[in-house]
């Protein structure tokens, strides 16, 4: 992690296993659609646990912060999450919203979710600021290397093109850590993460490591 960061360095991690991860996120909530936050830096591999995740819960959905922010504001996207996606599908309504960006730039399509959806999985940095924890019913904190998820974040939007060329890439990724260090050292949302996986390098193909939550005993309490 960066110089001077707060983030706690978890050096000891457990194994465990997806089912596990989800009894102590407690999904699928039984009366309505659960909202999860996959929080975490860049690169960490907030995309990949998402991808198990929506793969052992029939019938979640996931919506990507990049998308409601993309061509907007870095950081400056909870509330149109907020109104536009979470609320709505908190009321069991279907979601079609097109982001401010979308709508400037005639971006195609839309964020949808269908009504009904057994879990919501927002992933993206931010995903679980403070400003949202009032509706997330749980958060996980994605701890990586910085410098590993720097290097492979820039690799994966090179052969994506996402970017531009390699350069392009570089020079987007050092603007957004600009970002990004003090956004997340001001929200610390990992002192709010009800659970922390490890991420880059450490992510494992058959299997999660993970720092198990607090005991009921200790713990100051949970989401309703």
């Amino acid at each position: 992690m960066p110089a001077g960061s707060s983030e706690p360095v978890v050096t000891t991690w457990a194994e465990v296993d997806v089912a596990t991860l989800l009894r102590v996120l407690g999904l699928p909530r039984p009366d309505r659609t659960a909202v999860v936050a996959v929080d975490g830096r860049s690169g960490a591999g907030k995309s990949t646990l998402t991808a198990r995740l929506v793969a052992a819960v029939p019938g979640s959905a996931v919506v990507a912060t990049d998308d409601v922010a993309w061509h907007s504001s870095m950081f400056g996207w909870a509330e149109d999450l907020r109104t536009s996606v979470v609320e709505p599908v908190l009321r069991g309504e279907r979601v079609r919203h097109r982001p401010p960006g979308w709508v400037e730039r005639g971006r195609p399509g839309a964020v949808t979710v269908e009504a009904g959806r057994s879990v919501l999985l927002v992933e993206g940095v931010g995903a679980s600021q403070r400003v949202l924890a009032d509706v997330l019913d749980a958060a996980v904190w994605v701890q990586s290397d910085v410098g590993a998820a720097f290097a492979l974040g820039i690799e994966r939007d090179v052969a994506s093109g996402v970017n531009g060329d390699r350069d392009a890439s570089v020079a987007f990724w050092h603007a957004w850590a600009v970002a990004e260090e003090p956004f997340l050292e001001a929200d610390q949302p990992w002192q709010r993460a009800d659970a922390v996986v490890a991420g880059v390098p450490l992510a494992r193909r058959d299997g999660l490591l993970w720092r198990p939550p607090p005991s009921p005993a200790s713990s100051p309490g949970s989401r309703a």
